[in-house]
């Protein structure tokens, strides 16, 4: 099953809902378990910043708060706040949010979808987060 199109389109619903007064820049996202269902996430800010919250990782915390922890992938879509349906640019995920990833995701096989709407699919961009996380830092090597 492809899950592509199901991923943004959650992600771009869950983006309607971001809490971003400050930097004006809304993303939402949406990551599917192994088991198939899709958990949507988006960004939330606060006045002093450092308490703030990705999309990813919201929609990360809200899975594995259900109980799970294998995951296939995640769609991330953001932008200028007065951007609608079809965004002007990709929005990859920040440092954090791929090594809250890395916790949870098998590098070599979890996929990062990014995307600026979800009518032309074959405009996404796919990556590994072991391509966008290279030489990372996970729980095997703890011990």
């Amino acid at each position: 099953m492809d899950y592509t199109y199901l991923l943004v389109k959650a992600a771009l619903d869950a983006r309607k809902n971001a809490y971003a007064p400050y930097s004006k820049f809304k993303v939402g996202a949406s990551i599917i378990t192994s088991d198939n269902r899709i958990y949507p996430g988006f960004n939330i800010e606060c006045a002093s910043y450092s308490p703030s919250n990705c999309a990813e990782r919201t929609a990360l915390f809200r899975a594995v708060y259900e109980g799970h922890r294998e995951f296939k992938a995640i769609a991330v879509v953001g932008g200028n706040e007065n951007e609608n349906e079809t965004l002007s640019d990709y929005c990859p995920p920040c440092g954090v949010c791929r090594q809250t990833l890395r916790e949870f995701c098998n590098p070599e096989s979890f996929k990062v979808i990014l995307a600026k709407n979800a009518e032309n699919i074959n405009d996404c961009k796919i990556f590994t987060l072991e391509r966008l996380l290279p030489l990372s830092f996970g729980p095997q090597n703890l011990g």
